[in-house]
């Protein structure tokens, strides 16, 4: 099971956890470098991002040891678009509070934005021991979506970067064991769609093209998907019940056009239309947001598939 296999003494995870957190050091204002060799730096946030961020420090400032304050003043100045601050946070706060899973669900999270993906399933795979017969909760969301109604759990969530951080590092196989064991137990229709995604296409990269197809049996017009439209849209897509200019106009996101993009890509690569796949994978590169998950799956197949 890999639940036992992720299992760490909690003693030497705490030392080990927060000294992986120095990273490899990059030139002044760079966060991170792609998997293409590229320089990544971050735009100059907006003053409703920098108000939040003021509101997160003010209440850290007021009680540092607080979980919750260290929580928000870590993801806040992660939407700033300071990674590294952020995990720096985060690990100050796995210090405080070495089994709250929160920590490592959010650290892990950023880990994955500057491509550090060994980090980031070692903190995911450490979240899942300390959740481990523990009652799911809502996360509350940091951008809430139109309707006001958060979509993840803090289950779902610590599962769902751990098999993309697995897939991003082109170990399909492991992605497929967190996709097999815990996509029965996603909370509602909206992440069920977003693991289904990568759990399919997992399948297909794979040749398991009849496993594939199977997955896709709950996936159905009229779901209940409040903000994840692209992923639904892409597994109708799937199905053959979809066409490709629907999947892209399905987005109110960036992140959610890359997510579209990407998987219109992908399906074209393992469909045996490799040309058009890496036409996709380029022009990813060339628009999106350098922290979404499409953008780093795109650099992920670029650097591995057409090096």
């Amino acid at each position: 099971m890999l639940r036992a296999a992720c299992i760490i003494t909690l003693s030497l995870y705490s030392s080990v956890a927060i000294a992986q957190a120095v990273l490899p050091s990059v030139p002044e204002s760079v966060q991170a470098i792609s998997l293409l060799g590229e320089e990544l730096r971050s735009g100059a946030p907006s003053e409703r991002l920098l108000d939040n961020l003021a509101t997160a420090r003010a209440n850290y400032d007021n009680d540092p040891n607080h979980a919750d304050n260290i929580i928000w003043l870590g993801r806040r100045v992660a939407y700033t678009g300071d990674y590294r601050g952020a995990i720096e946070v985060f690990s100050e706060g796995i210090g405080k509070h070495p089994t709250d899973a929160r920590m490592y669900r959010h650290r892990g999270h950023r880990y994955i934005s500057v491509r550090e993906f060994d980090r980031a399933i070692r903190d995911f795979e450490r979240a899942a021991v300390l959740i481990a017969e523990t009652v799911d909760e809502v996360e509350p969301d940091g951008a809430p979506n139109p309707a006001g109604i958060p979509v993840s759990t803090l289950h779902s969530n610590i599962w769902y970067h751990l098999g993309l951080a697995h897939y991003l590092k082109g170990d399909l196989d492991l992605a497929l064991r967190v996709y097999e064991m815990y996509r029965p137990a996603m909370p509602n229709d909206d992440m069920l769609v977003a693991f289904t995604h990568w759990h399919y296409m997992s399948l297909r990269l794979l040749g398991r093209d009849d496993e594939a197809r199977a997955i896709l049996e709950p996936i159905h017009e009229d779901m209940n998907v409040i903000e994840s439209m692209p992923y639904h849209q892409l597994c109708l897509l799937y199905k053959g019940e979809n066409e490709t200019g629907t999947v892209l106009g399905s987005n109110i996101t960036a992140a959610g056009g890359d997510s579209a993009m990407y998987g219109i890509s992908n399906w074209h690569y393992y469909s045996g239309r490799h040309d058009e796949a890496r036409v996709g994978f380029e022009e990813i590169i060339k628009k999106s947001s350098w922290a979404s998950f499409g953008r780093i799956a795109a650099e992920s197949d670029l650097s591995r598939k057409f090096p």
